[in-house]
């Protein structure tokens, strides 16, 4: 269902107004094709570094760089009409020092014409976030499971579950909100911390694996639409197996070449004459 048919292009400053109104929706997108199928039907759309594991097979989200966001980025804006575009800032890109992260944000923002930039951690990246935002680069944050940082959180594992981690994810939403950030994501996380880094602060929070309260929520569409299968996530709910069908259709055309049922006459030029 189309819901932004004949509406404006949303921006970052369009989803950190809807704290508290109807749900934000948000999927990932890495090309053109999808980017378009999905434009009028979200609110917005991220170039989430997710497709270092989604499109180039690699085990974590660390094996991308700032020059394949780019192009992947490009690629999903020229498909946009609508939807908010975030691209992601890969690890290794923005953690050295503020002056780091605005040369690759403002790389990002002129060679990709999105929206807005997300880059991940807590309390120790907001004075990186206060830098950039005074700079008029719009960020969304993420905290919580922050894929980037799997290497020193032991692997893909539920944040919040004790109270000094709740503590801690309090703490890292206040300063995102306070550094200027228009979003914060919060990832693989308890429900009950999550509430309370709802609670805590007046940002617009969007959801993934955290708490239905978000004012928002996204989830990887490869998981969506059930192309990924190397595992799935608890909070990852398919609502289709397209997998499956590609499979089908590839061992439909190997079969038919193999019989030579493929390329039959409607498909040659000048066939039969």
């Amino acid at each position: 269902m189309s819901v932004h048919s004949g509406t404006k292009k949303l921006t970052a400053m369009s989803l950190a107004g809807r704290r508290g109104e109807t749900p934000i929706v948000g999927l990932t997108a890495y090309t053109a094709p999808i980017a378009a199928a999905m434009d009028d039907k979200v609110d917005f759309i991220l170039v989430g570094d997710s497709l270092a594991m989604t499109i180039y097979g690699e085990s974590s989200t660390v094996g991308v760089d700032l020059d394949t966001m780019i192009r992947h980025g490009r690629a999903v804006v020229k498909a946009c009409k609508h939807a908010c575009v975030v691209v992601d800032l890969p690890f290794g890109s923005y953690e050295a020092s503020p002056e780091q992260a605005f040369a690759s944000a403002s790389r990002v923002l002129m060679e990709t014409g999105c929206d807005a930039v997300k880059l991940e951690g807590g309390t120790e990246m907001a004075p990186t976030v206060a830098f950039l935002v005074k700079r008029g680069v719009p960020v969304m944050a993420h905290i919580g499971l922050t894929p980037q940082a799997i290497n020193t959180l032991g692997g893909f594992k539920t944040q919040g579950k004790d109270e000094a981690a709740v503590e801690m994810l309090v703490a890292d939403g206040k300063a995102m909100e306070e550094a200027g950030a228009f979003s914060i994501v919060i990832e693989g996380v308890m429900e009950s911390a999550a509430k309370k880094v709802i609670a805590a602060t007046n940002v617009t929070t969007i959801g993934i694996g955290a708490s239905a309260e978000c004012d928002g929520q996204i989830l990887v569409v490869d998981d969506v639409i059930g192309l990924f299968a190397a595992f799935k996530p608890k909070f990852v709910k398919r609502y289709a197996s397209i997998l499956g069908d590609v499979e089908g259709a590839i061992s439909d055309f190997a079969e038919e070449v193999r019989t030579r049922k493929f390329p039959s006459e409607e498909f040659l030029f000048g066939a039969g004459k």
